[in-house]
């Protein structure tokens, strides 16, 4: 599931509850222009996942 990483788009990966990695993506111009996978248990653990805002459905 998509999630914002500090602010950023990216795709958390956890097992059992535990968040193992997370693939950062940088967009520029509206296109991916970058991925950085973070692995380090002591970056996660600086990490601050987010889930992303999204206007409500038309009714």
């Amino acid at each position: 599931m998509p999630a914002l990483i500090d602010g950023r788009p990216g795709l958390p990966a956890a097992t059992l509850g535990r968040l193992r990695y997370v693939l950062g993506v940088t967009v520029a111009d509206g296109r991916v222009a970058a991925y950085e996978v973070i692995a380090d248990p002591e970056r996660l653990r600086g990490l601050d996942p987010a889930a992303p805002r999204t206007p409500p459905a038309p009714a």
